[in-house]
């Protein structure tokens, strides 16, 4: 009888072994950036959450989908979570391009504020692309990148640009340099090979590809504040448990938090380094700042006709935050 019980409690055992999901998670950034540390912090806490039944691993840096790849890879079922910018998507769907409209929330604040409004579009929006959305973490507001000084657009005019979404190539083209698309894990061979010469992001990126190797300035345009985005797959999701399911969901608003709180941390002490490393890091100038303006209200209107109504909707609830 001991022998029969003994047997079956290891048949249990291992069959709830066997029965323990174990996903990857392809992120498109370095291992030490703060996303990706976040996206750990994340995973574990779903593993501490499921008792183990449900365990994440994270592949940073573009290792396992480059980043172009992983929300296609998501919606496949090649990986059952990944993160994205999904700004990189506005072409599929102009509401994923919210959170990079030139100076419509430039502060934090202001960025959990549209985060708010958003959201609850955004996750329709996912869903309806069988993806579950999870989390969102803001980068630090975004700044201009250059080899020289720039005093004005017309010191841009045919500068090859790095874009990483439609709202980089369309202020490239606005400014009359010339976008090239390249993700950030090939951006430091882009500079140093000259197929790129300027870029526009956070001191993050700066610092994670110590761009001082190859460029001298960076502008503090504070032009806007773009978000990664963590979904699953919605089939993968509901072959979950309903403790798993809410699992990732509390560890989800834990990694949102988080990151955020992180990155606000960060952003003063990302510009500190682009300036200890030689670095001229200064605000825009007069002349530079009105022509940016300019070009952020023509691609704001052109983003409110794309968005349509549900688009309007969001900027009005996000306007009328206090």
């Amino acid at each position: 009888m001991k022998t029969v019980l003994g047997m079956t409690t290891a048949a249990i055992a291992v069959a709830g072994a066997s029965m323990a999901a174990e996903w990857d998670m392809p992120m498109a950034y370095a291992d030490s950036n703060f996303q990706s540390q976040n996206g750990k912090l994340f995973a574990e806490a779903v593993g501490v959450c499921t008792g183990g039944s449900l365990t994440i691993t994270v592949h940073a840096g573009g290792s396992l989908f480059k980043g172009n790849e992983i929300k296609r890879a998501v919606q496949t079922g090649q990986a059952p979570i990944g993160e994205r910018l999904l700004s990189a998507h506005q072409n599929e769907n102009p509401l994923y391009g919210i959170d990079s409209v030139p100076f419509l929330a430039t502060s934090y604040a202001d960025s959990e504020k549209l985060w708010n409004a958003a959201k609850g579009e955004m996750a329709a929006a996912l869903e309806d692309e069988g993806l579950v959305l999870l989390y969102s973490a803001p980068w630090p507001a975004q700044g201009l990148y250059f080899n020289k000084e720039v005093n004005s657009v017309a010191d841009m005019d045919g500068i090859k640009f790095r874009a990483y979404n439609a709202a980089t190539a369309r202020l490239a083209e606005l400014a009359g340099m010339l976008p090239v698309q390249i993700e950030a894990a090939d951006l430091s061979q882009a500079l140093s090979t000259g197929v790129a010469e300027s870029f526009v992001s956070s001191g993050s990126t700066g610092y994670d590809r110590k761009v001082w190797e190859q460029l001298s300035n960076f502008y503090d345009t504070q032009a806007w504040l773009p978000r990664n985005y963590v979904f699953a797959n919605k089939a993968a999701f509901d072959g979950l448990t309903e403790v798993e399911q809410n699992c990732l969901k509390s560890s989800g608003l834990l990694a949102g938090a988080t990151g955020t709180a992180r990155s606000e941390q960060l952003a003063g002490w990302y510009l500190a380094q682009l300036a200890a490393n030689g670095m001229s890091v200064q605000a825009p100038g007069e002349q530079l700042s009105a022509d940016l303006a300019e070009i952020g209200a023509t691609m704001a209107q052109e983003w409110a006709e794309a968005a349509g109504e549900t688009g309007s909707a969001i900027v009005d609830a996000y306007k009328a935050m206090e």
